[in-house]
């Protein structure tokens, strides 16, 4: 990014130390990375509801493609770039810092975990939850991010206690007040998931096959919201038409049927998953009209966009949260190429 646009935009270039998990190895060399430039615009499109995807201060499909729609909603011409007008478009938010130095509380630490999750469904089966793996993948997912990227922005001596002082991707929300009708564990989770309550509420959804990315216009048809997405596979390809939405499942268990998925093994046969963000749906499953398929989360949130799934649309965990407060049983959902 050209200095003059960092400048524009007063973002603090300053060197942060490297993080580490009670403790974590340093990453050096081999580690990301990170532009703090890059990161500030990424947290402004967190913010604004256009996800460039995993917070990591590096350019990418993921994040052209959430510029490409906030420059859409603001009318602007769709380059994908900080170009002027965009830059003059984001100049408003700059308030929005691109990370937090925050004191870890107990809660945010608090498991349960699991130390390794197999990749066959008829053991996962067996386990009490497919929960996150450890404290440092929990807090990754809580900043929108990845364990690597809390390495970079800290230091090698930074303990992962009650108490200790943390620098994040700044996702914080600005506002946690969920509605009180939905159930208590679901809004645990949305918290958790540092997903902003404020969210416009959908006419319409619209997943596009050829930009890997899932829209949400309003009743006005304005484009208000964006996310990446996996749609599909060679296999099993998204199932281009017209559908509706169902209703959500929250935490979600997972029916694992073998007959429907093509490389599932001979030997395999059905099993009910646990519940857990490192299922195969994640921490929501938004139903829809079209038997089998749904909107939902993954285990595996950098690889959005990245590699194929079964036919589903998948997001990552905290994405498919804030989606789920936007849409209702019987949002329209246009699965385009």
């Amino acid at each position: 990014m050209p200095k003059s646009v960092l400048t524009a935009l007063g973002l603090l270039c300053s060197s942060v130390a490297l993080a580490s998990a009670a403790p974590v190895q340093q990453q050096g060399d081999s580690g990301p990375q990170i532009d703090m430039g890059i990161l500030h615009v990424q947290v402004i499109l967190d913010h604004l509801g256009f996800s460039p995807g995993v917070l990591d201060g590096q350019t990418g499909m993921s994040f052209k493609a959430a510029l490409r729609g906030f420059q859409e909603s603001r009318g602007l011409k769709k380059t994908g770039e900080i170009d002027r007008p965009t830059l003059a478009a984001l100049q408003r938010y700059r308030a929005w810092t691109p990370t937090k130095t925050l004191a870890l509380t107990r809660q945010a630490l608090a498991g349960p975990f699991i130390r390794h999750i197999p990749r066959d469904e008829m053991k996962q089966a067996k386990l009490p939850g497919l929960y996150y793996r450890s404290r440092m993948e929990k807090l990754a997912e809580m900043f929108h991010t990845t364990p690597e990227v809390l390495l970079a922005l800290n230091s090698p001596q930074t303990m992962l206690a009650p108490g200790s002082k943390v620098v994040f991707p700044n996702a914080l929300p600005l506002s946690r007040d969920y509605d009180p009708s939905l159930p208590a564990d679901w809004r645990k989770t949305l918290n958790m998931l540092n997903a902003d309550a404020h969210a416009p509420e959908a006419a319409k959804i619209v997943v596009d096959k050829s930009e890997s990315v899932l829209k949400v216009y309003d009743k006005a048809d304005r484009l208000v919201a964006q996310f990446q997405v996996t749609t599909g596979s060679t296999h099993d390809p998204l199932p281009l038409g017209h559908w509706k939405i169902n209703g959500p499942d929250y935490n979600p268990k997972f029916a694992y049927n073998p007959d429907l998925f093509w490389d599932s093994k001979s030997s395999d046969s059905k099993a009910l998953l646990p519940p857990g963000p490192n299922g195969p749906v994640g921490v929501v499953w938004l139903d829809l009209s079209k038997e089998h398929y749904g909107i939902h989360g993954t285990p595996e949130p950098q690889l959005i966009g990245r590699t194929a799934s079964h036919g589903c649309v998948r997001l990552t965990n905290w994405n498919a949260a804030r989606l789920s407060l936007m849409v209702k049983p019987g949002t329209p959902v246009v699965f385009q190429a």
